[in-house]
C-alpha cells in the first residue's frame, strides 16, 4: 500500500470515523483516485488538504463512500401513526419507554424516533439503542450529516428545529445525537438485549431468509417486554404472528402478548 494512501486511510478515520481500511484496497483505491483526478488534483494529500478545507468537497466524499439508501421518515403515514396512536398508549403505560433501533444503517431511522417521541419527552430524557453490522454505516451515522435526498419527507418544523443546512446537505442537531447511541451488532449472530417496549427494525429483513426471518422475529418477541411494540417495515408484514407470541396492533405493528 503506498504511503500517500496509507496516510490519507489515516487522516480520514481521524476526521470522520470511517475507516477506508474496510473496504477492498484495490477497488476503493482505483475508485477515489478517479475522484480525485476528476476534482484536479494530483495525490491523496493534496485531496485531503482540500478535504479539510472544503465542507462541500467532503460531503461529496462521504457521499460516494457510503451509499445511503435510508430516509428521514421512510412512508410517513408509518410515522404518523407510531406519533398519534402507538407513543401514546405506549407512554400512559410506561414513563420512559425503551427503545431499540435495529440494523440502523446511517441513522435517519433512529434519529427519527428521537423527533418523534421529543414531542412527548424532554430530549434529555430520551435514550435510544441504535444498532448495525456495518462500522463503515455507524460511523457515518454518528457524523449525523445528510444529503438534501434524506430528508424529503421530513417535516418541515422538524427540519427547522432539528438541521443546520451546510451548502447541499445538513447536519443534525447535537441534541437529537446525544439521545441516540450507536453499537455495532449482527442480528443473526450476536444475543439480543431484553426489556423493550419499541423493537424498530424496516426495511432490511426482506433481504434474509425465511429460516432467517423466523429465528430473527422469535428473539424480537422474546425481548420486548409485554405489550411492547415490533414496528417494521412495508414490505415485511408478518402473517403467522401468533407462532411470535405477538397479535396486529396497526398496519406493521406487532404487540407482545
Amino acid at each position: 500500500m503506498s504511503n500517500d494512501y496509507q496516510q490519507f486511510i489515516m487522516q480520514i478515520k481521524s476526521k470522520t470515523g470511517i475507516d477506508l481500511a474496510l473496504y477492498k484496497e484495490a477497488q476503493m483505491k482505483r475508485r477515489l483516485t478517479s475522484l480525485y483526478e476528476k476534482k484536479g488534483f494530483s495525490s491523496f494529500q493534496a485531496y485531503f488538504q482540500a478535504l479539510n478545507r472544503d465542507s462541500e468537497l467532503l460531503y461529496e466524499f462521504l457521499d460516494r463512500m457510503t451509499i445511503n439508501v435510508s430516509e428521514f421518515y421512510r412512508n410517513y403515514k408509518r410515522w404518523e401513526v407510531l406519533e398519534k396512536e402507538i407513543l401514546p398508549r405506549m407512554l400512559k403505560r410506561v414513563g420512559n419507554p425503551k427503545i431499540w433501533s435495529a440494523a440502523c444503517s446511517t441513522g435517519e431511522e433512529p434519529y427519527t424516533v428521537a423527533m418523534v417521541l421529543s414531542k412527548y419527552l424532554p430530549l434529555h430524557k430520551i435514550n435510544i439503542l441504535a444498532t448495525d453490522i456495518d462500522e463503515k454505516a455507524i460511523a457515518r451515522a454518528k457524523l449525523g450529516i445528510y444529503p438534501e435526498r434524506s430528508l424529503h419527507e421530513t417535516p418541515e418544523e422538524m427540519k427547522k428545529k432539528f438541521f443546520i443546512r451546510d451548502g447541499n446537505q445538513y447536519r443534525i442537531s447535537d441534541q437529537i445525537k446525544s439521545a441516540v447511541h450507536f453499537k455495532k451488532h449482527n442480528l443473526l449472530a450476536d444475543s439480543y438485549g431484553s426489556s423493550f417496549d419499541l423493537i424498530i427494525c424496516r426495511n432490511v429483513l426482506i433481504y434474509f431468509t425465511e429460516e432467517a426471518k423466523d429465528h430473527i422475529y422469535h428473539k424480537f418477541s422474546k425481548s420486548l417486554n409485554k405489550d411492547g411494540i415490533l414496528f417494521v417495515g412495508s414490505t415485511e408484514q408478518i402473517f403467522n404472528v401468533n407462532k411470535y407470541g405477538l397479535e396486529v396492533e396497526d398496519t406493521f405493528f406487532y404487540k407482545k402478548l
